[in-house]
C-alpha cells in the first residue's frame, strides 16, 4: 500500500468530507490498525452504524484510541465526516495535547458524484444528510487556518495519481 500522503509518524490525518465521498475506501490504502471510525463504533455498541444515539459513546472509543495511539507516536486516520468545525477543534486539540502533526484530506467531491456513490453503499444515508454534510465542507484554507498543518484536497490527488481509484465500499 503506497502513502501517497508521506504522512509523517505519529500524524494525525483527519478525513474531511460528506457520507458517500469515498473517506472510507481512502483510508482502505492504509493499515487497519490506524483507522478510527465512529461508524465502526456506533455498530459495536448497538449492532448499528446507523444508530445515531450511540455517537456519545463511539466519540469516547474513539479519544480513548486517538490517545493510545498518538502518545505512542503512532499514525492514526479520522475516517469520519468531521465536517463539523467542532469536531475537528477536538481532534486538533487532542495532536496539540500529544505535540503531534494534524494534517486533512478534503473529500472536495462534486455533490452529484457524492449522490451516486452514496446511493450504490450498502448502507444508504439519507440525502437531505448528503447534502447537509457536502454543504458544511470547509475549504482548504479555512482547514490551515484552523491549525492543520497540511491540507490535501482529494481532487488535486486524483489529479496527480492514476493509481488512486475512488469508489463505493461494500
Amino acid at each position: 500500500m503506497g502513502d501517497l500522503l508521506n504522512l509523517p509518524d505519529g500524524v494525525l490525518c483527519a478525513l474531511v468530507g460528506p457520507p458517500g465521498s469515498g473517506k472510507s475506501t481512502f483510508a482502505a490504502r492504509y493499515p487497519d490498525s490506524w483507522r478510527v471510525c465512529l461508524d465502526v463504533y456506533r455498530r459495536l455498541a448497538t449492532d448499528s452504524e446507523a444508530d445515531q444515539s450511540a455517537t456519545p459513546v463511539a466519540a469516547e472509543i474513539q479519544n480513548l484510541l486517538l490517545d493510545a495511539r498518538l502518545s505512542r507516536g503512532l499514525n492514526v486516520l479520522v475516517d469520519s465526516t468531521n465536517v463539523f468545525p467542532h469536531v475537528r477543534a477536538g481532534l486538533l486539540a487532542r495532536a496539540r495535547y500529544w505535540q503531534r502533526p494534524a494534517v486533512a484530506v478534503l473529500f472536495d467531491v462534486p455533490l452529484p458524484t457524492v449522490e451516486a456513490q452514496n446511493a450504490g453503499r450498502d448502507r444508504v444515508v439519507p440525502l437531505h444528510i448528503v447534502r447537509e454534510h457536502h454543504q458544511l465542507l470547509p475549504d482548504a484554507d479555512q482547514l490551515h487556518s484552523e491549525g492543520f498543518t497540511a491540507v490535501h484536497p482529494i481532487s488535486e490527488l486524483l489529479a496527480t495519481s492514476g493509481a488512486l481509484r475512488l469508489g463505493t465500499r461494500r
